[in-house]
């Protein structure tokens, strides 16, 4: 059998958190799993790292994955370094010659505007002929942005060859949510607007601004999490069946959502919230004023916590609200999809309890799908409750990043978010980001370690 021929992944960036935190343990996890793949690692940055500084980060990455001696000493000992500047046409032209021309991935590690950038540079530098770009979200700051990001990119290599990262689309939460549609004869006749009265996509995390004021405080919850993650779950959630797991067809179908979802109503000031965190305590630490951290402007009205209600206007989901959450400081993470169902349409006379709806919950982060049903109490036959029934779903095979890798280099568009679908999410949410400059939507405050404003959607 012959041999795979190695990719050559260039990080530009390499000497930033993403890097070191995530995208070199997300590798090493990919190669634990497959130590048959061929990858030489090159990281390009300003930063001044010598050749055995880069080494020694390289292992420690590598280490907190839990990578062993001879994964860790595969990659070491063929990595590269070089300290430059990527938004010099010769220096990046010379980068990309020193990697020869096999397959090469290059994963842009760079805060967005920078990506950008050096993709206008690259428009003047040969690159070879499988040439693929991984790029980190946001893709673009508007919809008009992200329609000349995607000019730009498609001048440097075809759609095909281009992957916008989503970890949250990992291959355990697509295949879970697929399955989960598709591969029961349960579920599958009833995931519509005529037995689903509301679909809430939640992901609040209990922790604070943990030090990307840099990055957090131009952005927001809304556009940090809602246009990107939270949509992406809504168009998985919400599309047609899927004949085969194929890329193009998966990408089309929730392209197909993202077209029919709009402000739920036509209304951002009705159907939108924002807060911001204000201090308190998050387990046993205190939680500056989000205002008050470091690096915060506080005339930019950031918020902490953004939560929207869409609609899906198409035959399956028509009437149905579909709220989207997300915040930071919370006082308890909830990473999950909580279908409700609606009520039975008789209840025989007799009966008594069972006021709440049937529900079906899908955690994301631990994978985990709960159905909670009205049956019978225990006691009185006559009485009515509810109860849980609850599936763990297998661990992922490897971290977030080691999925998404797997799949660039293998060529497989799976898990990237197409150009068409960018600008989507962009458009939903453009006319909430328009409300909220406009200060038409109040910014509302909530102690860290709480759940949030009074009356907001709540666990």
């Amino acid at each position: 059998m012959a041999t795979a021929p190695e990719t050559t992944l260039l990080i530009l960036g390499a000497g930033g958190d993403l890097t070191h935190r995530l995208l070199l343990p997300g590798l090493a996890s990919l190669l634990v799993v497959e130590p048959e793949r061929r990858v030489r690692v090159v990281g390009a940055d300003r930063v001044d790292f010598t050749a055995a500084q880069w080494k020694a980060r390289v292992k420690d990455s590598f280490g907190d994955a839990g990578a062993p001696a001879k994964v860790t000493s595969a990659v070491t000992k063929h990595t590269a370094y070089v300290q430059t500047d990527v938004l010099d046409e010769a220096a990046l032209r010379e980068l990309v010659d020193s990697c020869g021309d096999g397959p090469l991935v290059i994963f842009f590690a760079l805060p967005p505007q920078v990506t950008m950038k050096v993709c206008d540079v690259l428009q003047h530098v040969d690159l070879p002929e499988v040439t693929r770009l991984a790029l980190e979200k946001p893709f673009g700051t508007d919809h008009a942005s992200a329609v000349r990001f995607n000019a730009l990119l498609h001048r440097l290599v075809p759609e095909e060859e281009i992957f916008r990262i989503d970890h949250f689309l990992g291959v355990a939460t697509v295949f879970n949510l697929v399955g989960l549609r598709f591969a029961n004869r349960m579920l599958a006749p009833i995931w519509s607007g005529e037995h689903i009265e509301r679909v809430e996509i939640v992901y609040d995390e209990d922790l604070a601004l943990e030090g990307r004021a840099g990055y957090y405080d131009g952005a927001g919850a809304l556009k940090d999490m809602l246009q990107s993650h939270l949509l992406q779950v809504l168009a998985l959630f919400a599309m047609e069946s899927i004949a085969t797991l194929d890329a193009r067809e998966l990408q089309d179908q929730k392209a197909q959502v993202l077209r029919a979802t709009k402000v739920w109503g036509g209304s951002p000031k009705r159907s939108s919230r924002r807060a911001r965190y204000t201090a308190g305590t998050l387990g046993r630490r205190r939680v500056p004023d989000y205002a008050k951290e470091a690096g915060v402007d506080p005339k930019r009205s950031t918020e902490t916590l953004a939560q929207v209600t869409l609609e899906v206007a198409n035959s399956r989901w028509a009437g149905v609200p579909f709220v989207l959450r997300s915040g930071k400081a919370m006082g308890a993470p909830r990473k999950q999809i909580v279908a409700h169902f609606r009520d039975v349409p008789h209840l025989p006379t007799g009966f008594t309890g069972g006021a709440a709806g049937d529900r079906l919950t899908i955690d994301l982060k631990p994978g985990a799908v709960s159905l909670t049903l009205t049956m019978n109490a225990e006691g009185d036959p006559l009485d009515l409750e509810q109860k849980t029934l609850t599936a763990t779903l297998a661990a992922p095979r490897m971290q977030p990043y080691g999925e998404v890798l797997a799949q660039i280099f293998d060529g497989s568009q799976l898990l990237t978010v197409r150009g068409d679908a960018a600008q989507e999410c962009w458009r939903i949410v453009a006319p909430v980001i328009k409300a909220w400059a406009q200060d038409r939507v109040p910014l509302e405050t909530y102690p860290a370690g709480s759940t949030g404003p009074e009356g907001w959607l709540t666990p």
